[in-house]
């Protein structure tokens, strides 16, 4: 199994958010990351590929995914739902390296939000052992984000703008500092029960909240 990815986020030239190819021209030459199964001897024959694209700006991350899927669809109606029962969604977490708590936010193909803020590993154990993430739940915006949904290419995508004080306690300056990081995504089908699940991270078993799993992201100055 490889190890999980470690990656440099260096700073991005100016683009036009809302504009596609403008946002590929940026993200060009950025640090990339591949999701895969590696629970798994090989993918399951439904596994559809996908690679995030970072890096940083101002006091933001930023992050660019293109994902393959030849049925794109959420029964998500507004933000904060389960969007990993609903359909497609694609999931980020985040911490510094130095600090105990981190953010796990969803985009739906709607583009609409789901975020959370786990306090550590103790209160994520907590939360999925009662089954409800109510007291978790972060409500207002924390981060901004634009989808693309092109059906007939058989692909969607995220562009995605997380400023650094929406993940860190501490409003250190992004260069120099180091953030713990994964992937991952749930794409569903609509004549499939259960979803084809992926991460960029090396998990041995699907837990994508085994921080030790998780990817190095180090900002450049």
């Amino acid at each position: 199994m490889s190890p999980s990815p470690r990656i440099i986020c260096r700073e991005l030239p100016s683009f036009e958010t809302s504009n596609l190819d403008s946002i590929r021209r940026a993200f060009q030459n950025s640090a990339a990351c591949e999701l895969g199964q590696p629970w798994l001897r090989q993918p399951e024959p439904d596994f559809a590929p996908a690679q995030a694209h970072a890096g940083w700006r101002g006091g933001s991350l930023l992050l660019f995914v293109e994902l393959n899927d030849p049925d794109i669809f959420t029964r998500a109606t507004a933000d904060n739902q389960n969007f990993w029962e609903l359909g497609d969604t694609f999931e980020i977490f985040l911490r510094p390296k130095e600090q105990k708590s981190y953010l796990e936010v969803h985009v739906a193909p709607n583009n609409m939000h789901l975020q959370l803020r786990f306090a550590g590993a103790e209160t994520a154990q907590r939360v999925r052992k009662a089954g409800s993430f109510a007291d978790v739940l972060i409500s207002g915006e924390v981060f901004q984000s634009k989808t693309w949904v092109l059906p007939e290419a058989r692909r969607w995508f995220i562009f995605a703008d997380i400023p650094a004080g929406s993940v860190s306690e501490k409003s250190n300056p992004l260069p120099g500092s180091t953030w713990l990081f994964s992937f991952s995504r749930y794409e569903y089908a609509r004549d499939r029960k259960e979803p084809v699940i992926s991460s960029t991270s090396s998990h041995t078993i699907p837990d994508f909240h085994c921080q030790k799993e998780w990817g190095v992201m180090k900002f450049a100055f």
